[in-house]
């Protein structure tokens, strides 16, 4: 499948797959940091008998342009509603995968208009990503990072990822992504090349390291942002999914989001990991299948 490109009245120009399905519902997949709408294909394989599928590379990702430097996970949601604008369409399921999520949350609180439901898949908390400074041990202190200089200099989460991307090191960042990601299955062959390839393109991860430390939807301070209270303007049917072995998004995240949430189904892949769209895509599509129809 080839990627289309469309450009935004903010005058960047977004790359997306589209599987058109003339009176089907729509659905808007929005991919996580390190990934691109490649990494959608399992699923999309899956569902493009079913509804009509826009996937596109977010700004920075994939093949899409990086114009101007994003400030928060916001400026991907106004993104989004430009695209799909552009495209004259009209409400939509949103499914957010990762960070994918927090920007389908920050969208369906501001654009009510544009949303039908949300699935968040392995999602950010609604109150963020924390990344902590680092001892000599390179171990996790208890301490945020309080600037954005600071952050991209961690020598845990960040730079490895940054030198990989920046070094275009496909051995190194299958490893990242073995480690922590696809710690339960990995894809086989010439997909994991794939989606792998697609990751080195990002030119926005500390920006969005940084976005996501902001990211606070709550109406409390997180350590780094006051809380803007959005997440009470989300009035859609929520299907909220994670994995018991997600080395990405713990427990507490996942639970904290889903209290908040007015109209949620919560769901738990007990062997899941923060993939489970590689993991186990047939229960995932069937998962989605039965809460749009629902809903």
């Amino acid at each position: 499948m080839d990627k289309k490109t469309i450009k935004l009245y903010n005058g960047e120009t977004l790359a997306y797959l589209h599987e058109p399905n003339p009176g089907k519902k729509t659905l808007l997949l929005l991919h996580g940091n390190m990934s691109s709408s490649r990494h959608y294909e399992p699923l999309i394989t899956r569902l493009k008998e079913h509804f009509e599928l826009m996937v596109p590379d977010l700004r920075g990702f994939g093949d899409s342009s990086y114009h101007r430097p994003i400030e928060s996970l916001e400026d991907f949601a106004d993104d989004c509603a430009s695209f799909l604008a552009r495209l004259k369409n009209d409400r939509v399921y949103l499914v957010g995968w990762s960070t994918g999520g927090g920007i389908a949350l920050k969208f369906a609180a501001k654009y009510p208009q544009l949303t039908e439901a949300l699935i968040l898949i392995e999602s950010a908390s609604y109150r963020g990503y924390p990344i902590y400074e680092k001892d000599e041990n390179y171990t996790s202190t208890k301490q945020l990072y309080t600037s954005k200089e600071a952050m991209a200099h961690d020598p845990v989460q960040v730079l490895p990822v940054l030198k990989a991307i920046e070094n275009q090191d496909l051995e190194f960042m299958k490893k990242i992504w073995i480690q922590a990601i696809y710690n339960v299955h990995v894809p086989e062959g010439e997909a994991l090349r794939r989606y792998l390839k697609e990751t080195l393109k990002q030119r926005n991860l500390i920006d969005v390291d940084w976005a996501l430390m902001n990211f606070n939807m709550s109406e409390t301070p997180n350590g780094v942002a006051p809380g803007d209270g959005s997440i009470k303007d989300i009035n859609v049917p929520v299907l909220s999914i994670w994995g018991q072995n997600d080395r990405v998004i713990n427990k507490t995240m996942f639970e904290e989001t889903v209290a908040v949430l007015n109209d949620v189904t919560p769901y738990i892949f007990e062997k899941g990991s923060h993939a489970p769209i590689t993991d186990n895509p047939d229960q995932l599509s069937k998962l989605i299948k039965t809460f749009i129809g629902n809903n």
